[in-house]
């Protein structure tokens, strides 16, 4: 892909006064912008992408302009340089995809209404007015907006609305002069929204909003969440919220999860709304994005990277200061816990793929952005490396290098090094110099530890998982380790440590090195070390037992081992009350699922193995929520109701269904942590044409997302034909699916081997149409499938498909990956099926 022209180099803006006047039925605005700003040359270049300019002038003079659609820009002739003041008058379309400005479509009483609200990251505000589209060029803005508005109707924006006598006389909504920021963060919501507000303790305004599909009190949760973890980084970073207002508003059509616009936070409905009949990981998962978002606010709002290869930075950061802020304000939860079972798995599995992208990678166009910043890798992996530095410098350099830095950078732009200076400042280390091994290569290390003679051996090497090509990489790596006499840090090929048996002496417990986990690195013990480890597994914390069952897991994936030594390890740990055992328990079902085959007798035994793993937890909790009860039991709960009715086990099944008939009439209502059992149970039980359409009835008329992802699940588990095409006909349905689930469809859809190859089939026949209607959110649809294809055949089906779309810089790296991942599967399996088979025979006899 080229290298785009970086237009601030030519023009440096300063304020943007902008206008638009939007036509809602004809889904087009017209505008007015006033810009100011430093002319460095007597042509200048702004973007835009699909306006129309129809004049252009300063100081009363036309300019010469032209339009370049290919560099989505316009070309401006000045009669000079320095100081200018530009008025250009343009017009636009509202899109249809979820970028720029564009609709979001709910229903109140029968009636279809809308929310017109914009997504301008990366490089989509450009469709909405003419602008230095960079996040360097950071600016001030004045918005005022009119509309087609009716009663009740209001407009939201990223800074408090002020003439408002005024706007009652000329239905013009003006807002205050925002800070300097970079055009990507500007934001507004148009419609008929209500909301919540509170204040904090230093006086901002903290504001959730939703359509009036949802009742108001389902943004009290979030309400709460938003004032206290603005309150949480005030102290922490020792900068105060820098605006007078923190907006979160719920959108019904949104492409992301959520936008840290700067003060007017957009989100999919889903991660900010809930009753009070959210199960518990719904509204812990709701809470992590928005102390996401707020992150933001200063890491990302208020220092910005200077360009796109530094995005990494600002999201593995949000990233890690959420649960750190969580877990400071809600410390019962444990939600450190939560990053261990589901941050952690994600990076170490996609990072052993041979071909994923370092963590900062160039960026030449933003286009490249949605497949450059793997979720698992930018988020993820760099949020874990945030959490090793952090560790590595200990909380108060730590703390004090991030107050240093927002001081000295604040409303200006970085890069990485700005960060580590500051931290090496505070802590007297050299950050760049262990942050560099990390960020600049892919992949991680293997620290293999064994006993040779009296010496105790720690050797690195890079850890694949399928086809590789091994580079030889090192890296500086943070021992951790619970004895005394080992190095901190292990930065060559190899060390040896003499008289082991004196060093063993020293020590309690077994040798075990990255404690807690936080270092993004495997450990493979060896020989009598091993032996150790695991005689002192049942004694371990939580944390310790989960990383060596994850830690034993992926070096089975990789070969090293033999998938059939993880089956013993199930049900001797199967009581355990752990929220973060269990998690492990439950990857290491899901990874065994890939060797038998749906409707086979060796599929029977799997499922017995499942029902003996989680029937202690079905007998110890039940069906009903306790009072009091700890956050652990209830997300254990849901997933054992879920699994045992997955896996047959008769008295669940029966209990599904007497709960359901007793409540088909009101299925909404049931306790949220057990709908999805109930209603998968009953497509399990009593299948039928006239379920199918219920489900889809519900699926449509809740407005309730979590539900509505509930039901879709219970519609994956259909059985029958005719069923499934008349699900695969919806999908091109806007009223029903909406576009930002297609992907969430396919992945449940494909979940399933009934239902697998139709799905993929599906898909493939519309790829053309997933490419208008999703752009580059297109990804589900490459990666889907290569989570889930474990044959010969499924392989070939994608390289087929898949290797005609290479040419597509967006698409390449995701493609070859995923052609990668599948063939590690295909293989994995060959070689393992025999004995994993026998294990599961054996552990149910």
């Amino acid at each position: 892909m080229t290298t785009v022209e970086r237009y601030i180099n030519t023009f440096v803006p300063e304020h943007y006064d902008l206008f638009l006047d939007i036509n809602r039925k004809d889904k087009t605005f017209t505008g007015q912008l006033v810009l100011s700003g430093q002319a460095q040359s007597d042509k200048i270049s702004l973007h835009q992408k699909d306006l129309t300019l129809t004049s252009v002038s300063s100081s009363g003079q036309a300019l010469a302009f032209e339009h370049d659609h290919a560099k989505e820009a316009v070309h401006i002739q000045l009669p000079e340089t320095g100081q200018v003041s530009l008025t250009l008058i343009y017009s636009g379309q509202v899109t249809d995809n979820m970028t720029g400005i564009y609709p979001s479509y709910y229903t109140v009483d029968g009636v279809q209404k809308e929310v017109i609200s914009t997504q301008f990251e990366s490089h989509f505000a450009r469709q909405a007015f003419p602008s230095i589209d960079e996040p360097e060029a950071k600016a001030t803005f004045d918005l005022s907006i009119r509309f087609d508005q009716e009663e009740g109707e209001i407009v939201l924006s990223n800074m408090p609305e002020i003439d408002v006598d005024r706007r009652k006389e000329t239905g013009i909504w003006r807002f205050d002069t925002t800070p300097r920021m970079s055009s990507y963060l500007l934001a507004f919501a148009i419609g008929d929204l209500h909301g919540q507000t509170a204040t904090t303790k230093n006086g901002t305004t903290v504001g959730v909003f939703a359509t009036r599909a949802h009742r108001l009190d389902k943004t009290d949760f979030a309400l709460d969440i938003a004032t206290r973890v603005i309150e949480f980084y005030e102290d922490y970073f020792g900068v105060k919220y820098p605006i007078p207002l923190s907006y979160h508003v719920g959108l019904p059509d949104f492409s992301a999860g959520a936008m840290e616009n700067w003060g007017l936070i957009t989100y999919r409905e889903i991660y900010l709304l809930a009753d009070k009949n959210a199960t518990v990981k719904v509204r812990q998962n709701l809470a992590l994005v928005i102390a996401h978002e707020v992150a933001h606010q200063w890491f990302g709002n208020l220092v910005t990277m200077a360009w796109w290869d530094d995005l990494w930075l600002n999201e593995s950061f949000a990233n890690m200061m959420e649960y750190l802020a969580l877990d400071a304000i809600e410390p019962s939860w444990n939600i450190l816990e939560d990053f261990q079972a589901t941050g952690v798995p994600a990076a170490l599995t996609r990072d052993a793929t041979d071909g994923v992208q370092s963590v900062h990678m160039d960026v030449h166009h933003p286009d490249e952005i949605d497949t450059l910043f793997d979720p698992a890798i930018v988020y993820a992996k760099g949020s874990r490396l945030m959490v090793m530095l952090h560790r590595w410098l200990g909380d108060e350099a730590f703390r004090n290098g991030l107050r240093q830095y927002f001081m000295t950078h604040q409303y200006q732009n970085t890069i990485g090094q700005n960060l580590w200076d500051c931290l090496a400042e505070q802590s007297g280390k050299d950050v760049a110099g262990f942050m560099d091994s990390w960020l600049e290569q892919p992949g991680y290390p293997l620290v293999t530890a064994r006993v040779e003679d009296d010496t105790l051996i720690l050797r690195q090497e890079q850890f694949f998982i399928g086809d590789h090509e091994d580079k030889g990489r090192l890296w500086q790596i943070p021992l951790n380790s619970n004895w005394s006499g080992l190095p901190d840090t292990l930065s060559e090929r190899e060390i040896r440590i003499s008289n082991y048996s004196q060093l063993k002496a020293s020590n309690q417990g077994a040798l075990r090195l990255n404690t807690e986990n936080t270092a993004h690195y495997l450990t493979n013990y060896e020989g009598e070390l091993l032996d150790a480890v695991l005689a002192d597994l049942p004694d371990l914390s939580p944390i310790d037992k989960r990383q060596i069952l994850q830690e034993r897991r992926l070096l089975a994936e990789s070969g090293q081992l033999s998938y059939a030594e993880l089956v013993p390890l199930l049900l001797p740990l199967a009581k355990e009350p752990s929220y973060l055992v269990m998690s492990s328990i439950r990857e290491l079902l899901g990874g065994l699922s890939d060797f038998v085959d749906e409707g086979s007798p060796e599929y029977d035994q799997f499922n017995t193995l499942c029902c003996q793993v989680y029937r202690h937890h079905y007998e110890r909790l039940g069906w009903q929520a306790i009072a009091g009860e700890p956050d652990e039991d209830a997300i254990l709960r849901e997933w054992t109701l879920n699994s045992l009715v997955a896996a047959d086990y008769a008295p669940a099944l029966a209990q599904a269904s007497a709960i359901f008939q007793d409540n088909q009439e009101k299925l909404e209502d049931l306790p949220a942590h057990m709908r999805v059992a109930v209603l998968i149970g009953q497509m399990k039980t009593a299948p039928s044409d006239e379920l199918i359409t219920t489900y889809l009835r519900e699926y449509v008329d809740t407005v309730d997302s979590s539900y509505r992802y509930q039901v879709l699940a219970a519609l994956a588990w259909n059985r029958s034909d005719d069923g499934l095409q008349l699900l695969l006909s919806q999908l091109k349905d806007k009223t029903l699916v909406k576009p930002q689930d297609l992907g969430r469809w396919y992945a449940y859809l494909s979940g399933h081997e009934f239902s697998r190859q139709q799905a993929w089939d599906w898909a493939c026949e519309n790829w053309d149409w997933l490419t208008e209607t999703l752009g580059n959110d297109r990804t589900d649809f490459i990666k889907v499938p290569s989570n889930n294809f474990k044959t010969d055949h499924e392989l070939e089906q994608y390289r087929a498909f898949f290797e005609t779309k290479l040419e597509d810089p967006g698409l390449n790296r995701l493609i070859n990956m995923g052609i990668k991942q599948i063939a590690a599967r295909v293989a994995m399996i060959d070689r393992n099926k025999e004995a994993v088979l026998a294990a599961i025979a054996e552990a149910t006899k």
